[in-house]
């Protein structure tokens, strides 16, 4: 296979998710489409003071044809690459490198689907979903997006606007330190993904739904046990990234 493409970008648009994650919206300086499919990454060539870096994140933004694509970063302590990009200003050039990963969910995969993901692993997630339901697809969708605490939750309005517009659409928090007034799921997404799992297998007997998980590799892992040796689901089914 041929290398992915090098390209410059610009930050264009920057925004807090939460306290701890900063979105950037980057488009190509040549203004060229961005060509991607939904739950690839991108690396992102970093001028430290230590030397160049590179770092790959997911991309969070749906392929739209356009030149833009969106990141979510947590600010690490100690991080100089997400200190960087936390700090960029607007306006700031960087080179990129890609598309590139096979976390994705090809038209054939089309059919119910539960979506897994922790902190920034919703990223792909999101790009999933907000392409699926872009092209028109009906199927019964699930996304159970487990964070720590309320101010943690990534994309709540947008989210909650896509349940309205979308009746075949659920989206799902669940805390893991969760405080006295939170009434919603608690504990870690192993504790709800076999329920979720079976409730789409009810809303449509004519397929059984595909799995895609994304998070860090101890919960990536125990998700994989679940659905793999508890459940005894297929290998086809379950779809998982990791980002550590």
């Amino acid at each position: 296979m041929p290398p992915p493409p090098t390209f410059d970008v610009r930050l264009a648009r920057a925004r807090m998710l939460s306290p701890n994650v900063r979105e950037l919206r980057f488009e190509r300086v040549d203004r060229a489409p961005f060509e991607f499919q939904a739950g690839q990454w991108v690396s992102l060539v970093l001028p430290l003071a230590e030397g160049e870096a590179r770092r790959a994140y997911s991309i969070a933004s749906p392929p739209d044809g356009s030149p833009s694509f969106e990141v979510a970063i947590t600010r690490v302590d100690g991080g100089p690459g997400s200190t960087h990009l936390h700090e960029l200003e607007l306006g700031r050039t960087l080179r990129a490198i890609g598309p590139q990963g096979f976390f994705t969910r090809p038209p054939a995969s089309r059919g119910p689907a539960l979506f897994v993901g922790t902190g920034t692993g919703v990223t792909p997630l999101r790009s999933m979903i907000r392409d699926a339901l872009a092209s028109g697809d009906a199927s019964p969708m699930t996304l159970l997006f487990g964070v720590r605490r309320e101010e943690d939750r990534l994309y709540l309005d947008e989210l909650e606007a896509l349940e309205k517009a979308h009746p075949h659409f659920r989206a799902i928090y669940t805390l893991s330190r969760g405080g006295p007034s939170w009434g919603g799921f608690t504990g870690y997404v192993q504790t709800h993904v076999e329920s979720l799992w079976r409730a789409l297998a009810v809303a449509d007997p004519s397929q059984a739904p595909h799995v895609y998980v994304c998070g860090l590799e101890r919960m990536v892992g125990a998700v994989r046990d679940l659905l793999r040796k508890q459940m005894g689901l297929e290998r086809k089914l379950v779809h998982s990234e990791r980002y550590d």
